[in-house]
């Protein structure tokens, strides 16, 4: 499975190809999925462009988004979206009253507030991708976790953004979070790590993910024209 990460935290700042608004999130999806992404990962963003996990951000997101696909759309559940982890549940909480939920979610397991966040999404129906971070207690705090075997998936997270450390980080990482309760993992790396990352995931036959949240740069360090252009390299160097 290649994942389309559409935008992340970013904003405009990035450049134009970062999709912001649901109809360029919707369009930037139709297109990964087009070149063979099979799962979308996005931040809806305010008017502002900022991350939100308000239910009047987040309907009309994915809204827009599944009008031109069919494959799973994921949303984040990040901190920095909602600082107060109280507030941050209470957010959750509340897109109960939506028509449409997301088919996932990403939990930070290193965040204050992660096993609420977790167990508030499963109450919901949403799928539950433990985010666990590589230089984080996050791999311990999930090994410790009554909720780990029933996740969807690990994103195994490798924070390492040096192109000549990030695979070993990577297989630290991995050895960190052992057997991770039997659930599927997907590993994935972070700018100059993404490319590196990306082909470990590729030769120990995981799952991963690519695009304009997890890095602006093609491989030969050109930069990146589209979230289809990332997918498409992305499924050539994971194989």
């Amino acid at each position: 499975m290649v994942q389309v990460c559409l935008n992340g935290p970013r904003g405009s700042a990035d450049g134009v190809v970062v999709p912001l608004t649901p109809e360029a999130m919707a369009e930037s999806a139709a297109r990964a999925v087009a070149a063979g992404a099979t799962d979308v990962h996005v931040h809806p963003k305010s008017p502002c462009g900022d991350d939100s996990l308000s239910p009047k951000v987040l309907a009309p997101t994915l809204a827009a988004i599944r009008a031109r696909v069919s494959v799973p759309v994921g949303v984040t559940t990040g901190a920095w979206a909602e600082p107060d982890p109280a507030a941050r549940l209470a957010r959750i909480r509340s897109w109960a009253g939506l028509s449409a939920l997301p088919d996932h979610a990403s939990v930070n397991w290193h965040e204050e507030g992660a096993e609420e966040i977790a167990a508030a999404l499963l109450e919901l129906g949403v799928g539950v991708e433990a985010g666990i971070w590589s230089g984080t207690d996050g791999a311990a705090r999930f090994t410790a976790s009554p909720l780990g075997p029933r996740v969807l998936r690990v994103l195994a997270e490798v924070t390492d953004t040096s192109p000549d450390t990030a695979e070993r980080t990577a297989q630290s990482l991995l050895a960190t979070l052992g057997p991770a309760h039997g659930r599927p993992i997907l590993l994935h790396g972070e700018d100059e790590g993404a490319w590196p990352v990306l082909r470990l995931a590729g030769r120990l036959g995981l799952a991963t993910r690519i695009g304009l949240e997890d890095t602006l740069l093609l491989p030969d360090g050109q930069r990146a024209l589209s979230n289809a252009q990332l997918v498409a390299e992305g499924l050539l160097q994971h194989g």
